[in-house]
């Protein structure tokens, strides 16, 4: 296994605010263990709250302050599962397109479209 030198984006901020990163060699450390765990957390929230958006959304009986509570929590949820997409995006292994500097994925001949 090749050492991971780039710093990991933490699904939490600090006090202030910011984002937080841990730089780190190794991937089963505690810290790396605990973001990983609250990952999976706030993913399962995020299903969660989704499934009960559903039900919320379908009740006509639902009140604006319902609603509101509702869109707040989505919108946590959603700011949650976007910083765990870039986190695990940016942990992913570059592809030989881009480290090739080409980026631009698999190129096919024009024989693979018949």
């Amino acid at each position: 296994m090749t050492p991971h030198n780039e710093l990991r984006l933490l699904p939490w901020s600090g006090p202030d605010g910011k984002p937080c990163f841990l730089s780190t060699d190794e991937t089963g450390g505690t810290l790396s263990r605990l973001a990983d765990h609250t990952e999976s957390a706030q993913l399962d929230a995020g299903t969660e709250l989704l499934e009960h958006s559903v039900k919320v959304l379908a009740d006509e009986q639902s009140d604006l302050e319902e609603l509101r509570f509702l869109a707040r929590d989505l919108a946590e949820a959603l700011q949650d599962v976007l910083r765990v997409a870039i986190s695990r995006g940016h942990r992913l292994p570059a592809s030989d397109a881009t480290e090739r500097g080409g980026g631009q994925g698999p190129r096919l001949s024009a024989e693979a479209f018949g």
